[in-house]
C-alpha cells in the first residue's frame, strides 16, 4: 500500500489533468497572463457560486485579509479581535496595516472562535472582528454579527480553510462584511501556486479592494480616495488619453490573481461540492469507526456544514501517537503548534501561557490525520485500525 500521506495533490490532478493541461496551454498561447478573461470569468463564477455580488481575485489569502482590512478603513492603533488559534497570516495581516491584534480563546469542542469571549475584549479602539473558520467549520456567526452590530464593528471572515463550508445554509465568507479565501494548493479548492479572493456584497468595499490590489490606481483608486476623504476630484483629475493605471490615489500593493491560476480554479470549481461531500464521508467514517478512549474526535456545531480541510483529533501523548502512526506509514500534521498569542513576534503584547487555555490545549494535543477526497477504502481501514491499536 505504501505510505499514506496527510494530503495528496497528485491524485486530484490525475483525475482532471486533461482539462487542466488544455486550459493552461490555452492561456499560454493567448499571450494574456494578468487580469485577463479567466480572472474576470472566475470572479463572476465564484461570486455566483457563493451567492455574493462581488468577488475580487488577489495574489493570495494573506493579501485578501490585508486588503480587506484596508478597505474597511482599519488604520494604525485600531484594535482587531481575532482567535488565538489560526495560521500566522490572520494576525500578520492585522499587524501589516498597523493595527493591534487582540486574541481570544477558541471553543473547547469545535475549536472555532468563542463568541462568549469577545465582548469583554472590546474597547473604544476596537474596529473589527476577524473571524477564523478553523479547519473547515464556521464560527457562531449569528452571535458574532450581533455583537458587531451592537458595537458598530466590521466583521471580516478568514475563510482560508473553509471554502464551501456553510452556516445555516449560507456559505462561509458571505456572512460578515467581507470574506477572504485562500487558494493555496492544499486547500479544498486550490491552484498551482498562490491565489486568493475577497467576497462582499458592499459595492464600496469591492471597488476599494480592486483599487488596493493594483497600487491604489485608476478609476477605483479615485473612488476610494473620494470615499475615504469625502471629497470629489472631478476638476483635479483628468485621465485624458492616459491609462488610468498610471494615476495613483492610495498606497496599495501588487496583488493579482493571474490567468493560469484562475483558469485552473475554473476547472476545479464545479468539483468543489462533490470533493467536500467526500471529505464529510471520510470524516463520518472516522467518527463511526475510531473507537479509542485516548482519542477525542472533532465536534460539528448544529448550524454548520463542516468541509474538513483537516480532520483534527486530540491526543494527550501526541508525540508518541505521531511516532506510532509514522512507524505504520501514516502521515500526520499539526495545525498549529504555537498559538498566535505566544508567537515570539507578539511578545510585546504581554500575553503569557495560560491566557487562552483552549487554544493552548489544541496547540499541544491537536493532530491532523489523513484527509483528502481521493483516500481509498483500504487506506481508511488501515488508518482506523492503527489508531484503534494505539495504547
Amino acid at each position: 500500500m505504501g505510505k499514506i500521506p496527510l494530503m495528496n495533490l497528485t491524485r486530484q490532478y490525475q483525475n482532471i489533468k486533461d482539462d487542466i493541461n488544455k486550459k493552461i496551454l490555452d492561456v499560454l498561447s493567448s499571450g494574456q497572463y494578468i487580469m485577463g478573461e479567466n480572472v474576470k470569468s472566475f470572479e463572476k463564477e465564484f461570486a455566483e457560486y457563493m451567492g455574493v455580488k462581488y468577488a475580487i481575485g488577489v495574489g493570495n489569502g494573506t493579501d485578501a485579509l490585508h486588503i480587506a482590512l484596508l478597505a474597511c478603513n482599519i488604520r494604525p492603533e485600531d484594535e482587531i479581535i481575532t482567535c488565538g488559534m489560526s495560521f500566522f497570516a490572520t494576525a500578520e495581516a492585522i499587524s501589516i496595516v498597523g493595527a493591534k491584534p487582540i486574541f481570544v480563546d477558541c471553543c473547547d469542542d469545535t475549536y472555532v472562535l468563542d463568541h462568549r469571549q469577545i465582548e469583554k475584549k472590546i474597547t473604544s479602539k476596537t474596529k473589527a472582528i476577524v473571524v477564523v473558520h478553523l479547519y473547515g467549520q464556521c464560527a457562531d456567526m449569528d452571535e458574532i454579527c450581533k455583537i458587531a452590530k451592537k458595537y458598530n464593528l466590521k466583521v471580516i471572515e478568514d475563510t482560508a480553510q473553509a471554502a464551501g463550508a456553510r452556516y445555516k445554509n449560507k456559505y462561509a465568507g458571505t456572512l460578515g462584511d467581507v470574506g477572504c479565501i485562500s487558494f493555496f494548493p492544499t486547500k479544498n479548492i486550490g491552484c498551482a501556486g498562490d491565489g486568493g479572493i475577497i467576497l462582499t456584497d458592499d459595492e464600496a468595499i469591492a471597488r476599494i479592494c480592486k483599487a488596493y490590489r493594483v497600487h491604489g490606481s485608476g478609476y477605483d483608486g479615485k473612488f476610494a480616495y473620494e470615499f475615504f476623504h469625502d471629497v470629489k476630484l472631478e476638476n483635479e483629475c483628468d485621465f485624458g488619453d492616459n491609462l488610468p493605471k498610471y494615476f495613483n490615489f492610495l498606497i496599495g500593493c501588487n496583488s493579482r490573481l493571474d490567468e493560469i491560476q484562475a483558469a485552473m480554479l475554473r476547472i476545479k470549481l464545479p468539483f468543489l461540492e462533490s470533493w467536500n461531500s467526500r471529505r464529510r464521508e471520510i470524516a463520518n467514517y472516522y467518527n463511526e469507526n475510531i473507537k479509542n478512549d485516548l482519542i477525542k474526535k472533532p465536534i460539528v456545531s448544529k448550524n454548520c456544514e463542516h468541509i474538513y480541510y483537516v480532520y483534527v483529533i486530540m491526543v494527550k501523548e501526541r508525540d508518541r501517537f505521531r511516532e506510532f502512526l509514522a512507524a505504520n506509514d501514516i502521515a500526520t500534521g499539526i495545525y498549529f503548534p504555537i498559538p498566535l498569542h505566544l508567537q515570539e513576534v507578539y511578545k510585546n503584547l504581554g500575553y503569557k501561557k495560560g491566557d487562552l487555555p483552549n487554544v493552548e490545549r489544541l496547540a499541544n494535543c491537536g493532530v491532523a490525520i489523513p484527509m483528502f477526497p481521493e483516500l481509498t477504502e483500504d487506506e481508511l481501514k488501515k488508518i482506523v485500525k492503527v489508531i484503534n491499536d494505539f495504547n
